[in-house]
Parts: structure tokens; C-alpha cells; sequence
């Protein structure tokens, strides 16, 4: 009987060759980062107390636009003025930044 350990190192090795090419890489860090900008955008809103209806108005919008940002399933990317907009809502300061492979 195969152990969930191997089972994952099974994965892990087919997922390393699959981001090997490097459109999938490029589509997967696309996504990774959309779901990192979703989890941001909704802790940010949590701590300045605030919910979809009341940050959506903060910055004129639709709460369903917060809410599909939120979820990190939108196909489309947020503009920076959009994260300006809500960073500032939230009385936050947007920051941007690369990470380099050591």
C-alpha cells in the first residue's frame, strides 16, 4: 500500500515538469498571483472592518466587483489604480515587488 507521502512526492514530480515549460509556468504564476492579491484584498477589508458593500462604495464600485476579486476566480486582473483605491480604503499602502531565485 503506497503512503500519502509517496503519493505526493508523485505529484509534486509531475507538477515540476509540468511548470518546466514555460507557459505553463507563465499561467500559473499568473493565477498565483491572482490568489494571492484575492487573499490580500479580503484581509485587508477584514482589519479596516469593512465589508464587500462598504469597501465597494469606499471606492466606488459594486460589491460584486469586491466579491469577484475576493474570490480569486475572476479570469481578469485587477488594475493597480483598483488596488490603489482599495489599499487606501482600507487605510493601507499598496506595495509592489519581484522575488529572485536565489
Amino acid at each position: 500500500m503506497k503512503t500519502k507521502k509517496a503519493g505526493f512526492k508523485m505529484a509534486q514530480s509531475f507538477f515540476d515538469k509540468l511548470l518546466c515549460d514555460s507557459e505553463i509556468r507563465m499561467h500559473y504564476e499568473e493565477e498565483k498571483a491572482k490568489s494571492h492579491i484575492a487573499q490580500t484584498v479580503r484581509a485587508a477589508r477584514l482589519r479596516a472592518g469593512l465589508t464587500q458593500a462598504e469597501l465597494a462604495q469606499k471606492i466606488k464600485t459594486t460589491q460584486s466587483v469586491i466579491a469577484r476579486l475576493e474570490s480569486g476566480t475572476d479570469k481578469r486582473t485587477p488594475s493597480l489604480d483598483l488596488l490603489a483605491r482599495i489599499a487606501s480604503a482600507c487605510d493601507a499602502e499598496l506595495e509592489l515587488g519581484f522575488k529572485f531565485a536565489s
